[in-house]
């Protein structure tokens, strides 16, 4: 199959299927798991200070940042920066990274992972987890599934610990 084949992908907003728990709200825009054009693009907007994403990498997926509003602290490497609206950063494959609100801030943040195998279904176990009506062991069993590979990052646990 090339791209050519592939559907176009048209989500409109009032069609979009939310993902809310009591830190952010995800708005799940579209996903396609064709390869080699699969994609998954969604947006957070988290609270001010909300956590993201623990420290973790991608064997396959690139991860694609766009900050649509706010600032966004996020860990690539060992090193800890902020983006902050209009900034883009891309993840590649095999690179820790991790993410979460500047403290005292909000983020509204579009997320693009290029493949996307099936992220969605990773998004709302992720809500449901945050809700507490999943076990987070659910989370560390679909490791390979989902491409999410937690890792420890003492960088990213010493930025948590230190406000901007």
């Amino acid at each position: 199959m090339t791209n050519a084949n592939l559907p176009a992908t048209l989500t409109r907003r009032a069609d979009a299927e939310t993902c809310a728990d009591p830190s952010s709200v995800m708005t799940l825009l579209g996903e396609s798991d064709a390869a080699p054009g699969g994609f998954t693009a969604y947006r957070s907007r988290f609270a001010p200070g909300a956590p993201g994403a623990p420290a973790h990498f991608h064997t396959k997926a690139t991860e694609l940042f766009f900050v649509l509003g706010g600032s966004l602290r996020v860990l690539v490497g060992d090193q800890v920066t902020t983006l902050h609206e209009g900034d883009f950063l891309a993840v590649p494959p095999h690179t820790p990274h991790a993410f979460a609100a500047a403290p005292g801030t909000e983020a509204d943040v579009l997320f693009v992972f290029t493949p996307g195998l099936g992220r969605f279904d990773y998004l709302r176990l992720l809500g449901r987890v945050m809700r507490a009506e999943a076990d987070p062991k659910e989370i560390a069993d679909s490791a390979e599934r989902f491409d999410n590979h937690y890792v420890d990052s003492p960088a990213w646990r010493a930025a948590l610990e230190t406000p901007a």
